[in-house]
């Protein structure tokens, strides 16, 4: 029964050439079980030094390169790497004193699970090795340097719009991560996963 079920959706998304929306559902649910895997065992994930401390490099590095990038545009905020705010001292602080604006660059904020949910989805979506041993390595690059800009944008959010840094944080900049990674995925399954599958097909016909 099941496989008969299965038999007739593969005939419906042949019939009616379907294979985007089944390529999107794909991607969709890759992402969707790393990020539920991440949400109930990033604790226990974090409790591995190798990981927390990798996590921690990659904030520093998103720190230093967001320092230098608001230097350049001669933004007016003074940088820490470490201050105590409250009776708590946090590290990679960017400070702007006029409203006490404060971002800071934690262990979250590094990219490290973007990256981890990266790296899955391009191992288990379809497609020629050889292209996948250069476009994941891109692929990271391209989220790390998302991420400092991301970091750099809610400067520019705490020091004109504070009152809205909550949701721009959580609903437009997090997201934002995302809208790259379905971008790189639809240059992945454009340009090599569906040639792939099409020259494959060829080489049957």
């Amino acid at each position: 029964m099941q496989m008969k079920l299965f038999i007739q959706v593969k005939e419906i998304i042949r019939k009616y050439h379907l294979y985007a929306l089944k390529d999107v559902f794909l991607f969709m649910v890759i992402l969707l079980f790393f990020h539920v895997v991440w949400k109930i065992f990033a604790s226990n994930f974090m409790a591995v030094d190798f990981i927390m401390n990798s996590a921690l490099y990659l904030a520093e590095k998103v720190f230093y390169a967001s320092k230098w990038v608001l230097e350049v545009l001669n933004v007016n905020v003074t940088t820490f790497d470490e201050l105590t705010i409250g009776g708590a001292m946090h590290k990679n602080v960017i400070y702007y004193a006029p409203n006490n604006g404060i971002v800071y660059v934690n262990s979250s904020c590094s990219g490290l699970k973007q990256f981890y949910q990266w790296v899955f989805l391009m191992l288990l979506f379809p497609g020629p090795w050889k292209h996948k041993a250069w476009f994941i390595p891109l692929g990271i690059v391209i989220i790390h340097i998302v991420n400092i800009f991301r970091i750099v944008g809610m400067t520019y959010v705490t020091i004109n719009l504070p009152h809205q840094w909550d949701y721009i944080h959580d609903w437009i900049m997090r997201p934002f991560f995302y809208i790259v990674m379905f971008l790189l995925w639809v240059w992945w399954n454009e340009k090599f996963h569906l040639k792939a599958r099409k020259v494959k097909a060829e080489a049957k016909s």
